[in-house]
């Protein structure tokens, strides 16, 4: 019987940590408001995968995808803002 070994060095080293990083979390914090809002619209699409949506299923839905769409409207007006010069918009 023959043994299974690696015979290349691994792509990517093991680190120690494995805890995010600082930048990580400031991004994962930055973001939270469009993650909220895009988990808000998953709920809302999942209550009616299995019935057909009533009108207050479709509000809801409706609702949700614009706040989804209204929080990466400000996320991307803030990126956009932060790389000009001179911090003008």
């Amino acid at each position: 019987m023959k043994s299974i070994a690696a015979l290349q060095k691994l792509v990517t080293p093991w680190s120690d940590g494995l805890e995010p990083s600082d930048a990580e979390l400031d991004a994962i914090e930055w973001e939270m408001p469009l993650i909220l809002a895009e988990v808000d619209l998953l709920d809302a699409e999942i209550a009616v995968l299995d019935r057909t949506p009533s009108e207050l299923d479709e509000r809801r839905i409706r609702r949700a995808r614009r706040k989804a769409l209204a929080a990466r409207r400000v996320l991307t007006n803030q990126a956009a803002a932060a790389s000009l010069p001179g911090g003008a918009a």
